[in-house]
């Protein structure tokens, strides 16, 4: 999971998720690797990004609201966002927004 991901061309969803983390990590790093393949196979799926040094930063890119609701209802999902509530986590906050346009740059030639 690095670098940027590549989405549709709007509107798509991002699921921004923001976390501060307990000293608690046992698990959390395999947790997380499962979660972004589980994720990447479901439908609707279009990419994920995610920054930590302290306060952790995930955004997940998503064609739907529907699709995003069936990823939160996934099963072993829910079964890491109750880990999560109970041992990674002092505190998260979730946001769901309409990406109604993006843009960007990238350099053709690089030394």
């Amino acid at each position: 999971m690095s670098g940027i991901a590549q989405t549709l061309k709007p509107p798509y969803y991002a699921v921004i998720f923001t976390s501060e983390r307990t000293e608690g990590t046992q698990g959390y790093g395999e947790m997380a690797e499962e979660m972004v393949k589980l994720a990447s196979i479901q439908p609707g799926f279009l990419g994920v990004e995610s920054a930590r040094e302290g306060l952790g930063i995930t955004v997940s890119y998503w064609e739907s609201l529907e699709a995003i609701q069936k990823w939160k209802q996934n099963e072993r999902h829910l079964i890491a966002q109750s880990k999560g509530k109970s041992e990674w986590y002092l505190r998260y906050k979730t946001r769901i927004c309409k990406v109604e346009r993006d843009y960007g740059f990238e350099a053709t030639n690089t030394k």
